[in-house]
């Protein structure tokens, strides 16, 4: 059992990340072409063309985490007749300014992803970008890309269009504090009450999240709740790993980035465009989702069934919320990782299983996922009636890139958290938790502990054990080094 030194935690675990970066294929530094052509530029896209319309007068707002500064979309709601509403979704610029093939693009589409660490953040893009010039900021006059949605009374969407304008962000909001006002919990956050108006706009925007949520869950969209941990630091030392749970405000934002990507994938489909999709397929251990249903006393159909599930789901919750999350997670590791594909014009959509969507294509993040800047690309060359930037051969490339770089990315994600684990853990050898058994195949068993909500390597007493059943483990060994938590079955 090592020690480390509690004033360097962050740097050991930026450095440990660096490391598996290169390790896992990533590249986390960028390189000396692509600074020299950040040095050149001076500002934020420009508005190009007469077609570019000016909404810098709406009551725009960001709902995004705390300490979030890449900020990729704003929201806007107008109340219409007979109980519909108009959504506006603008997504940033990240193309008016990141042109492809530059060098910039070329690191982009090395990583595809921004990667977060417990060690810090190694942003796909230089952050003079991500968290300014292609980031819709606070009081920040910042072309984006619009995706205007009409949604129904009984949260269908009635109609939609596509559009370039100039935004103005007016207010810069976490999610935890509005989360709070919008559930009656906490005062109004402070941002919403400076703009006039923005107080009835959050919560008409709410109030249709929540039935574009209802609308999906009756078409079999999954009710999945994780338990994410984040670090905490005081100074540079770790001092805990928080749970970061779901709430109304985060549901409400992806809630309409669903319906928003859904936009966008019917947009380029019906302009005969290719398209970029994120696909969950059938459930690759549907077997093991019946046993769990069963011991959790409901039946589920021999085939896989996203209503079927999502009723038990609903029930579950409903009989122990406070380990639903626990159940949530087994059964996602269980549906299996989504991919990217690519989907051409005429084809049918594989679809995504968990959301219930068969057209799906992210296109609200492009300042921190570079599918989303194919499709942001693909989406302003269909507007403007223009050549494709990708043909089908290299979308497909890409397409298969992308799923292995992201894959990359969440495993120098988890095993970067897993090393502030092992400094959290590495004064408690020995102790004993309760715990849920979260991966059982040939290349091992994992557990998570829940407090605090560790995963862990099974080294003893697996035999039997297979995901989502519960048992007492002991902690034998950390390695921070390597990201390795032990544990044996104990007793």
């Amino acid at each position: 059992m090592e020690n480390t030194d509690d004033r360097q935690h962050r740097s050991i675990l930026r450095r440990i990340a660096h490391r598996i970066m290169l390790e896992k294929g990533l590249v986390p530094d960028f390189s000396s072409q692509a600074l020299a052509e950040l040095d050149e530029v001076r500002g934020p896209a420009a508005r190009s063309d007469e077609s570019t319309r000016d909404l810098r007068n709406l009551l725009w707002c960001s709902i995004d985490n705390d300490d979030s500064r890449d900020l990729d979309q704003l929201t806007f709601a107008e109340a219409m007749p007979a109980g519909a509403a108009k959504i506006l979704v603008a997504i940033a610029d990240v193309d008016g300014v990141v042109k492809k093939q530059s060098a910039l693009d070329d690191h982009a589409r090395q990583n595809t992803t921004s990667v977060y660490t417990a060690g810090g953040t190694f942003p796909m893009l230089p952050e003079k970008l991500s968290t300014d010039l292609t980031s819709l900021n606070y009081e920040s006059d910042r072309l984006a890309v619009v995706i205007e949605m009409i949604v129904a009374a009984d949260g269908s969407i009635q109609g939609s269009d596509l559009y370039r304008a100039t935004v103005r962000n007016r207010a810069k909001l976490a999610y935890n504090s509005v989360a709070s006002w919008l559930e009656g919990n906490g005062p109004m956050p402070q941002e919403i009450g400076t703009v006039d108006g923005l107080d009835q706009n959050l919560r008409l925007q709410d109030r249709v999240a929540q039935k574009l949520k209802t609308a999906r869950h009756e078409h079999g969209a999954l009710s999945l709740e994780t338990t994410e941990a984040r670090p905490v630091f005081v100074g540079d030392e770790l001092k805990e790993l928080e749970t970061d749970q779901q709430n109304r405000a985060k549901d409400l934002i992806a809630d309409f980035m669903i319906a928003a990507n859904g936009v966008a994938a019917r947009y380029l489909a019906s302009n005969k465009f290719p398209s970029l999709r994120r696909v969950v397929r059938t459930p690759k251990r549907w077997d093991r989702i019946i046993e769990l249903a069963a011991e959790h006393g409901s039946t589920l159909p021999k085939d896989p069934d996203s209503k079927a599930l999502e009723q038990f789901l609903v029930s579950a919750k409903a009989a122990d919320e406070l380990r639903f999350p626990d159940l949530s997670l087994s059964v996602i590791k269980l549906l299996g990782a989504g991919e990217y594909v690519v989907q051409l014009p005429g084809d049918s959509a594989a679809g995504h299983f968990g959301l219930a969507v068969k057209d799906y294509a992210h296109s609200t993040a492009p300042n921190r996922r570079f599918p989303d800047l194919i499709t942001q690309r693909l989406l302003k060359a269909a507007m403007a009636g223009g050549l494709l930037p990708y043909d089908n051969d290299e979308l497909v490339a890409l397409a298969k890139h992308c799923t292995e770089e992201e894959d990359a990315a969440k495993k120098v994600e988890r095993q970067v958290g897993k090393s502030a684990a092992a400094m959290l853990l590495q004064s408690r050898i020995g102790e004993q938790f309760d715990a849920i058994v979260t991966g059982a195949s040939d290349k091992g068993t994992w557990v998570r502990i829940f407090r605090p909500p560790i995963e862990g390597r099974l080294e003893g007493g697996f035999k039997g054990v297979d995901v989502g059943h519960r048992l007492r483990v002991q902690l034998i060994r950390t390695d921070v080094e390597r990201g390795y938590i032990d544990f044996k079955r104990a007793g």
